[in-house]
């Protein structure tokens, strides 16, 4: 029999870049939210995520960027002013929303780093002229591609590498809906979700499908079932205290989780596929959606998990989802929805303040 917090082997981004990069393949920085994986396989380009990073000085971001912008985009520009980027052979930037886009700018009018930086400009809206739009967008970073790496990949080597992306995405739509019969704490449930961020798909697959094939026969005690949304649950130490504090996430609206179930596109076309895939996904203010389809999204995950209130998660100065947060608690409260909202800073730890409210609305809802 399988029990909860059975060691889970994922290996560390530096060991995966280096053995990509040791065969001859490109990294590419990635920042959030919204990217073709697909594209930059094709390319032989291993896309690995940062979010921030958190835990970081980021002090020297200060002669570039105003102190009320968001610790991803702070966090970030110290990383790359202090060389820890430099693995990467290219940085690529979506415009997520304006504090990402203005490190863009900063990045290629300012700082001019020794990779190049190309921005992705996502649609806001999921209307067929926002599709045709980042259909071109993606042409467009495929013409940068194409001159980075002096190669062409064919529309057959780009579907492949789209369908393989989109059974990564459908491995991880099953760890996301099986969360409760897994043999993980919440924290190692969350190193394996995170690894979308830096495994190649192949590997992806391989993990989960060993993961998912431990599911069930193993006891669980009754936690409390939460809801989380915002950005990205750092610091991860979070999730080892909700756990002890018995709670647990019943299902999640992360920007780099729950926010990319992405559905497998339908067209035969590479560019409109990739495009459809990422415009169809789970409501995202980054993606301009509105805050009744966010309402309505939310209550079905509350419905659908059993999770007896919603944790907002939110990094401060998160504008896009700052702006949404009253009419959403307000919503969810007519309902019968309880909610708490836990502000954090990448670079600083989990207040104990923060702590105390996530226990006492833990008791409140339990």
């Amino acid at each position: 029999m399988s029990t909860p917090n059975d060691a889970v082997s994922i290996p560390r981004r530096a060991e995966v870049i280096r053995e990509f990069k040791g065969r001859g393949g490109r990294v590419a920085a990635v920042l959030p939210i919204h990217y073709p994986r697909a594209l930059f396989r094709a390319f032989d380009i291993l896309p690995v995520e940062v979010w921030g990073p958190p835990k970081i000085d980021a002090s020297s971001a200060a002669t570039h960027l105003q102190p009320y912008i968001c610790s991803i985009a702070r966090n970030a520009l110290a990383f790359v002013l202090g060389g820890g980027l430099d693995v990467a052979d290219l940085i690529i930037v979506p415009h997520t929303c304006d504090s990402l886009q203005g490190l863009a700018s900063v990045l290629i009018d300012f700082i001019t780093p020794a990779r190049p930086v190309y921005p992705i400009y996502l649609p806001r809206g999921n209307r067929p002229s926002d599709l045709t739009f980042l259909a071109s967008e993606l042409r467009s970073l495929s013409n940068r591609l194409e001159q980075l790496t002096a190669y062409t990949p064919s529309e057959t080597r780009l579907m492949e590498c789209i369908e393989q992306e989109e059974a990564a995405d459908r491995w991880l739509a099953d760890l996301h809906q099986r969360r409760t019969e897994l043999p993980l704490s919440q924290y190692d449930l969350y190193r394996v979700l995170r690894s979308r961020e830096f495994l190649p798909a192949d590997r992806l697959c391989a993990l989960a499908e060993t993961i998912i094939a431990r599911a069930g026969g193993y006891p669980r005690r009754d936690d409390i079932p939460v809801l989380m949304s915002g950005i990205v649950p750092e610091p991860m130490e979070m999730l080892r205290s909700l756990e002890k504090m018995g709670g647990r996430v019943a299902s999640d609206d992360f920007a780099c989780c729950g926010r990319r179930l992405y559905p497998a596109g339908r067209s035969s076309e590479p560019f409109v596929r990739m495009a459809e895939s990422i415009i169809q996904g789970p409501p995202d203010p980054m993606r301009g959606c509105s805050i009744q389809d966010r309402l309505a999204h939310l209550a079905r995950l509350a419905g659908t998990s059993g999770a007896r209130g919603v944790v907002f998660y939110t990094i401060k100065f998160c504008e896009p989802e700052l702006f949404q947060l009253p009419a959403l608690r307000t919503g969810l409260q007519e309902i019968g929805v309880r909610t708490l909202n836990l502000e954090v800073d990448l670079s600083d730890p989990l207040s104990q303040s923060a702590l105390t409210r996530l226990e006492a609305f833990l008791e409140m809802i339990g």
